[in-house]
């Protein structure tokens, strides 16, 4: 507990609001996405812009407080708050600037995939991020970062020019391949564990506005056989083209026929870059096979395509997901899904597995922190439910589904996607762990940095 004399003493060194136990906004500034997330910040600082940030650190490592850092609040694991410590929401922080002519943008720490989007789709312009536009683009990039542009033009964390960063003593420095490139490099797959990003520089790419974008549904009955041809069509798909899969249970599409509404299905979700003409005949090997029960494959403005999802995945509910890498989806991987998928613990729960390669798989293991360069597919079960009574029961199914899928999968896995990432550093930075703990103990020895994906700090 702080003291009165302690609080006062931080806020008057802040221009954005400090908000303690007992304010009238508490509770609502500490809930995020996940509502399994119940943990209570000794304070929460707003901040207003980056002086906000070093005051705040500078107060932590004085007052001997660990720091959590809320971007977009989207994690699974609820890495923006801690117990105890000092919450620091850039929320506040959304701004982003884009140099159209350089091809390069600047996000503000706080900024979320949609407001990144917005700003660069106006120059018909992107990089890549994730697939849900309330995510944070902080803790997306600094994990790695993938989604529907990925196959073709790498992770959001390939696609960085430089970070501006505050690190545990309250130093503002900037990160790139030029200046200070060693924490660069860890910047790009190593989490939250360096210091707080205030703001990111991406490189952007000619994209839409339009792309080819949609679901081609299918039975239960028939989502084995229809993952088959997924898997052969992945295997030599163009980079223009990103599907991933999603075995669920069907909102009530107008693409579908009323008697299917509530039924387990397969989608596959469907992303082409290029002329609309050349990726429905790219497509066709996919919406055509089988026995589709529906089909919503269209051009759309991309930041439609982006907010596709956004609906499924609301604030609100409690989540609990897994995360597991694959080489391949090879028999009996698609029969097990599909069992898998038929005991899913509610309507909200899903297996989603993501087509990966491409792009990522150009770039060396250790070349940046984020290491799963062999990667062909990401399974992640994501159980959601409504109240604390489903705990027991959807936490056990995504256990369930990820001992079934064990002995097929790789060594490592997404951290982004683990709902509780202690005990699992190694699978999320593999063999460049040794690295990173280096790292770590030079900016951050006192581990002040830990409720994230974390890294102890080398002795």
């Amino acid at each position: 507990m702080l003291s009165e004399g302690n609080t006062r003493t931080l806020q008057d060194a802040l221009r954005g609001p400090l908000i303690l136990p007992g304010d009238g906004d508490y509770d609502a500034a500490r809930t995020v996405w996940n509502d399994m997330i119940d943990r209570r910040p000794a304070a929460i600082v707003r901040c207003a812009g980056v002086a906000d940030v070093e005051a705040a650190m500078r107060f932590a490592e004085a007052h001997d407080l660990t720091v959590s850092v809320k971007g977009g609040g989207h994690n699974v694991a609820g890495t923006a708050v801690c117990d105890d410590g000092l919450m620091l929401d850039l929320s506040d922080m959304r701004k982003v600037r884009v140099d159209p002519d350089r091809r390069v943008a600047r996000a503000e720490g706080g900024a979320t995939l949609g407001d990144l989007d917005r700003a660069t789709q106006a120059h018909g312009l992107a990089t890549p991020g994730g697939v849900i536009s309330t995510t944070g683009v902080g803790g997306l990039t600094l994990g790695g970062g993938f989604g529907w542009l990925s196959r073709k033009y790498g992770l959001a964390a390939d696609n960085l020019l430089s970070v501006r960063l505050v690190t545990a003593d309250g130093t503002c420095l900037r990160a790139s391949a030029d200046e200070n490139p060693g924490l660069f490099w860890g910047l790009r797959g190593g989490g939250g564990n360096f210091g707080v990003a205030v703001s990111f520089e991406f490189r952007l790419h000619p994209v839409g506005p339009q792309v080819l974008f949609g679901p081609t549904l299918y039975r239960l009955d028939d989502a084995a056989d229809a993952l088959r041809n997924y898997r052969d069509f992945a295997a030599s798909a163009p980079r223009d083209c990103c599907v991933w899969a999603d075995l669920m249970t069907a909102s009530p599409l107008p693409i579908l026929p009323e008697e299917l509404h509530g039924t387990k299905v397969l989608s596959l979700l469907q992303c082409y870059l290029g002329d609309p003409a050349e990726g429905a005949r790219v497509l066709a090997p996919l919406r055509g096979f089988g026995r589709p029960i529906g089909d919503g494959v269209m051009p759309r403005p991309f930041v439609d395509a982006q907010c596709f999802l956004d609906a499924a995945y609301d604030k609100g509910a409690r989540n609990c997901w897994s995360a597991q890498n694959f080489a391949g989806l090879d028999d009996p991987i698609p029969d097990m899904l599909v069992e898998l998928a038929a005991a899913m613990p509610t309507d909200e729960s899903d297996i989603l597995i993501c087509m990966l390669g491409g792009a990522i798989n150009d770039v060396a293991p250790d070349a940046t922190a984020y290491p799963h360069r062999d990667t062909a597919f990401a399974i992640t079960p994501g159980a959601r439910w409504r109240g604390a009574d489903g705990d027991d029961r959807c936490k056990a199914w995504v256990r369930d589904v990820a001992d079934t899928l064990a002995p097929h999968a790789q060594a490592g896995a997404y951290g982004n996607f683990v709902s509780d990432p202690k005990g699992r550093e190694g699978a999320a930075y593999g063999s460049n762990y040794a690295r990173l703990a280096a790292l770590k103990a030079r900016h951050d020895p006192r581990n002040r940095l830990c409720w994230n994906q974390n890294i102890a700090p080398a002795p």
